[in-house]
């Protein structure tokens, strides 16, 4: 996610408007006019990292009766892991901050802990902090090195390149979906939606080799908002054939293109680059715009889907 809120937000001296995340991105971008922020990491050239920062907030992202405190914890860290993943730099150090209510024991911290120990690997967790509130807010930053990766932005996508993606997409939202309904197998969707894998390699692969300037982008609010926004960031069209994408046949496309949480990673690359990668799929194009910048899925243009997205905002 490129710059995480949680909360609703009430506006008193106009009629209140419930906002989406990308019109109050718009409001931080122009108010603070800084050149960091944009794409999924802060790109620090000068220090040779990048950083990110991630909030989760008890029922709006998770449901205790839905998830685990160990699962909980992998989750909040999973995600963060991801976001260095797409920017093409190296995960290395973690911070995690918790707010959590006076119902919550020890055993919780001990498990959540324990959880985000396992997803972080080899990623060190430094530091954070732990405060009171009325429900479970989670707040993770992480860091990752530069040091001879070739660093992505969503403003770099080529005219000509091919759009590659990692894994299956799709299962994570019907993971959700399944256990919205009481159920909690096939636990392959389960396990999709609860503990989520950060594509490490994937990203590697792509970023030790590649010279030029790419696109790469997580699929955490859906395939179909990462194509978009690359789109609209590069002022190009993004061209898919829906029937290439990677997905479980018990999936509706639907669900593929919107449903997010996956954590799989979306690139444009050049041909070229292919050669040194061991697993991708090619699901379409990066072409010139005739009049817009946007999607084009399956010969169907489309310049705006936020309807289509998850709002946070949402009563």
């Amino acid at each position: 996610m490129e710059f995480g809120f949680g909360t609703r937000i009430y506006f008193t001296y106009r009629p209140r408007h419930i906002m989406n995340e990308k019109e109050l991105i718009k409001i931080i971008k122009s108010t603070l006019n800084s050149k960091y922020i944009g794409d999924d990491c802060a790109y620090l050239e000068d220090l040779g990292i990048v950083i990110t920062q991630d909030s989760l907030v008890e029922d709006v992202h998770f449901k205790m009766d839905l998830i685990t405190p160990y699962q909980l914890g992998y989750k909040s860290v999973m995600v963060n892991i991801s976001d260095v993943c797409a920017s093409g730099a190296e995960p290395k150090y973690l911070t995690i901050s918790l707010s959590l209510p006076n119902s919550v024991d020890e055993n919780f911290v001990k498990e959540f802990y324990e959880g985000a120990k396992n997803a972080s690997d080899n990623v060190h967790i430094v530091g954070g902090d732990i405060t009171g509130s009325d429900k479970i807010y989670i707040s993770v930053t992480a860091i990752g090195s530069t040091r001879g990766r070739k660093i992505s932005s969503r403003k770099n996508a080529k005219i000509g390149h091919k759009i590659i993606v990692s894994g299956e997409h799709g299962s994570s939202a019907y993971g959700l979906k399944l256990l919205l309904n009481g159920k909690n197998k096939p636990e392959k969707f389960i396990k999709a939606h609860l503990m989520p894998v950060a594509q490490k390699e994937f990203s590697k692969q792509i970023s030790e080799n590649i010279t030029c300037d790419y696109a790469m982008m997580d699929t955490s609010d859906g395939l179909a908002d990462a194509l978009i926004q690359i789109a609209k960031a590069s002022d190009i069209i993004l061209s898919i054939d829906t029937s290439k994408i990677p997905h479980d046949k018990s999936v509706d496309m639907d669900t593929v293109l919107y449903g997010g949480e996956d954590y799989q990673l979306v690139a444009t690359v050049p041909d070229h680059i292919l050669k040194n990668l061991n697993y991708y799929t090619i699901i379409g194009e990066v072409k010139e715009k005739i009049t817009n910048s946007g999607l084009l899925i399956d010969q169907r243009f489309y310049t705006n889907i936020d309807e289509k997205l998850y709002n946070h905002f949402k009563e």
